[in-house]
């Protein structure tokens, strides 16, 4: 159970500063974005200016989340930035460079805080907790050490950080501090059939049709414990979908029985692989991404490889059943 309290350094950074600058990692999942969107509420709610860059788009499935649209998007640097700030909060982001946007992010103090395993401490104050279930839920402790109220939307996006990251409570992450922090969020205003149809019910049709050409390619290795999936290029076309349509894909090859262990190659537009893993139970996916330069958590990891998806597919099938074994 997570058990950790904000350090007294952090608290005394965000109450000092007047402007933050609140990033995240690569690709944005749920937790990512929920937490930084709750941060930024909790800041401006305090008085404080927040401003959320990432520099990759967040996924067509959150396109419903409250506070999505103001987000600052891309390479290029938000207005006053670094001047009107007062301090970076890197969230999410095991090492610098998992931003993505770690060349542009050395000219003001860092703020980390995390859940990853293999966290790197690179910033002036570090707050890792590999307890914790989400980093919503981090947020959600950080602004009771505050004695912070939330709002309503506020509890809905931290909640959202709980659902996803533990997905929809099934994974080994859903554990008594996630469904107590579930239950207080709740009590302070969080609508769970709300954020469900966020997250669940809110599909652009091109995922749905990237999902049917994604599981033409299913294939199930090792007698049944592993499966595989391909996306490639070619098939994103074809379902009119694009990278940010990708998000939970994952997660269907899950599903089939007795499997325990799975990978999603998908090509990215440099040509690379992007490689997503999922486990069930004891199978510590996280080795095996770390061993690839990548990172994540022990049901749920993703790195990167050069070449093409089928190409890598034996490799990380063999590295699956390695873990598994």
């Amino acid at each position: 159970m997570s058990t950790t309290k904000a350090p007294e350094a952090l608290l005394t950074k965000i109450r000092q500063g007047n402007r933050f600058l609140i990033t995240g990692h690569i690709s944005p999942d749920g937790d990512s974005l929920g937490s930084s969107l709750g941060l930024a509420r909790l800041l401006r709610g305090m008085g404080k200016g927040a401003l959320i860059w990432f520099r990759d788009p967040v996924s067509s499935v959150y396109t419903s989340v409250p506070g999505v649209e103001r987000i600052h998007q891309g390479t290029e640097r938000p207005a006053g930035f670094p001047e009107r700030f007062d301090a970076i909060i890197a969230i999410e982001c095991p090492s610098l460079e998992r931003s993505g946007l770690e060349d542009q992010l050395t000219e003001l103090p860092i703020l980390n805080i995390d859940h990853h395993l293999g966290n790197q401490h690179y910033a002036q104050v570090n707050w890792v907790d590999s307890a914790a279930p989400s980093a919503g839920e981090m947020i959600h402790r950080l602004a009771q050490s505050m004695n912070a109220p939330l709002d309503a939307e506020t509890a809905n996006v931290l909640y959202m950080t709980i659902l996803t990251d533990t997905g929809g409570f099934r994974f080994s992450n859903a554990t008594e501090a996630a469904f107590e922090a579930s239950a207080q969020l709740v009590s302070e205003g969080a609508r769970p059939e709300l954020v469900s149809q966020w997250i669940y019910e809110n599909r652009p049709l091109p995922v749905l049709r990237l999902l049917a050409e994604m599981l033409q390619t299913l294939e199930i290795h090792e007698a049944g414990r592993i499966a595989s999936a391909l996306l490639t290029a070619e098939m994103m076309q074809r379902a009119g979908a694009g990278p940010s349509d990708t998000e939970g894909l994952v997660d269907y090859p899950r599903t089939v029985a007795g499997v325990e262990g799975v990978a999603l190659l998908r090509e990215r537009e440099d040509g690379k692989t992007k490689v997503s893993l999922r486990s069930r139970g004891e199978a510590d996916v996280e080795k095996v991404a770390r061993r690839y330069g990548g990172g994540g958590h022990k049901n749920a990891a993703g790195f990167t490889l050069d070449g093409a998806p089928a190409t890598n597919r034996d490799e990380v099938i063999a590295a699956l059943a390695e873990v598994l074994s």
